[in-house]
Formats: C-alpha cells, sequence, structure tokens
C-alpha cells in the first residue's frame, strides 16, 4: 500500500483541557498532509454538555476525514443516572455512533469499539470492559482487501509496562487474542495519559498495541502530546510529540515491523 500518515489524540478532557497545547496541536495538524485524524475517546472530563459542545466545535476545526471513539470520562460523571441508564446519550447528541465506529479508504480499515462503560459490577467502573460479542463483531468486520487493518479503543487491552496508571480491561486479554488472530495490525488507545507501544503476545508478534498520551492538564509523568503514525512498505513509525511550552517536538519515536502479506 501507499504511504498513510494519521495523527492519533486522545484524552482531551474539555473542561480540563492544556488549552495552549491544544491550540498548536490543531495548528500542526492543519499544517501537515494527513489521511485520518483519530481520537481514542475521552473528550470531556465529565461528560457535561457545554465540555460536549466545545469537544464538537474543537472536531469540527480539524482536518477530515475523522474517526472519533468514547472514552469513560464521556459518560456523565455527576449525572449517575444517567451514566447507569444512558451513559452515551450525550456523547451520541453532541460527537456521535458511541457503541462502533467504522471508516475504510485507500485499502486501510479502522474499527472503533467502545470499551467504556457507565456503571460495573466493581468499585471503579473507569477501567475497561470489552465483550466477547464486541470482539467478534469487529474482528468479522474487516475484509480480505483490508491491506492496513485498525482498532481503535480507549483503554488499552492489555497494560503498559511500568504505565502510570492500569486499564484492568475485563476481557482485554481474550480480545487481544482474537484481534492478533483476525491479522489487526495497530490497536490505538488511550485512557493513561502516556504513550507507548509493544506487541501482543499473541500470534505472529506483528498486532501491536500503540498508546497516546493526552491534551489535558492531567499529565501523569509525561508532557501533554500526542502521536504520528507514519505507515510504510514493512514498518510503522509511532512519533510520540511533546508539547515544550512553546513548541512539539519528538518524546519518543518507535519503528515497528509490518507482517508480510
Amino acid at each position: 500500500m501507499t504511504a498513510f500518515r494519521l495523527a492519533h489524540l486522545s484524552d482531551i478532557h474539555f473542561g480540563g483541557e492544556n488549552r495552549e497545547a491544544l491550540a498548536a496541536a490543531t495548528d500542526w495538524m492543519a499544517g501537515e498532509a494527513l489521511d485520518l485524524v483519530v481520537v481514542s475517546g475521552d473528550l470531556t472530563r465529565y461528560g457535561e454538555v457545554a465540555e460536549f459542545r466545545a469537544a464538537a466545535a474543537w472536531l469540527e476545526s480539524l482536518p477530515h476525514p475523522r474517526f472519533v471513539t468514547p472514552g469513560n470520562h464521556d459518560a456523565p460523571y455527576l449525572a449517575w443516572a444517567e451514566r447507569i441508564v444512558a451513559p452515551f446519550r450525550r456523547y451520541e447528541r453532541h460527537i456521535g455512533p458511541a457503541a462502533a465506529q467504522e471508516w475504510r479508504g485507500g485499502g486501510v480499515a479502522v474499527r472503533g469499539v467502545n470499551t467504556a462503560r457507565g456503571a460495573q459490577p466493581r468499585l471503579n467502573w473507569s477501567k475497561g470492559q470489552i465483550s466477547q460479542s464486541q470482539v467478534r463483531a469487529a474482528a468479522a468486520w474487516f475484509e480480505p482487501g483490508d491491506d492496513l487493518r485498525i482498532v481503535v479503543a480507549h483503554h488499552p487491552l492489555i497494560e503498559m509496562l511500568g504505565g502510570p496508571m492500569t486499564a484492568k480491561v475485563w476481557g482485554g486479554a481474550r480480545a487481544a487474542d482474537r484481534l492478533a488472530a483476525a491479522r489487526v495490525d495497530l490497536v490505538l488507545t488511550g485512557h493513561i495519559h502516556a504513550p507507548f507501544t509493544w506487541p501482543y503476545p499473541h500470534g505472529d508478534g506483528r498486532t501491536y498495541a500503540v498508546g497516546a498520551g493526552t491534551l489535558s492538564m492531567r499529565e501523569r509523568g509525561v508532557p501533554a502530546g500526542f502521536n504520528l503514525v507514519e505507515v510504510e512498505d514493512g514498518c510503522f513509525r509511532i512519533t510520540a510529540l511533546a508539547w515544550t511550552g512553546a513548541r512539539y517536538e519528538p518524546y519518543r519515536t518507535w519503528a515497528l515491523d509490518r507482517r508480510s502479506a
């Protein structure tokens, strides 16, 4: 396939966004030749209507095409009854479909899976969850002609080693195994506010977890930033860009081997 470039952002947390870093990231994207912009959840801080309105206006300012999936902060935090009964009603009203998202273009296929829940039978409902039916539907959606297969979710299915927090996704390991069997190339996530890459320990070892940082004020030992993902024949190049207070500079870079046919 020809070269493909996407910007991967996550955890903007409108209501607590890093305004300077966000504005600079928006300007950066406007000046780049991007094939896709991906936002992997937590657009808001508390799921408030004003936060969603700000997020929607910002999304409209980004280059097309765009791909957005929700995170746990996009379920109302304070309106607990709504969070339990209709956790993503506000998200769908202002942003778009919450359960699953789809995009195809130029041999690239992107499928979104909602790993966030408004409530769970455990104390920390903000952690991730992915059902067998969600994984089956995502794996079955890809077609033989898809040259590049990407899944977008909010929570990392497999934990980042030494990360600043955990996702503890129920069903995550099983989902990672199934997605590797479906020959998914990249699983783009957020949630932990730190960039990372990690090969899934399944299949041929060529399905990679890729996490983006945050553009909020809730930094966890890593500067605000986002990822540039560049796809070449035989290689994925991931650059985590960090906000210095004046510009974006490379924070970490990875070169990941692509599977052959």
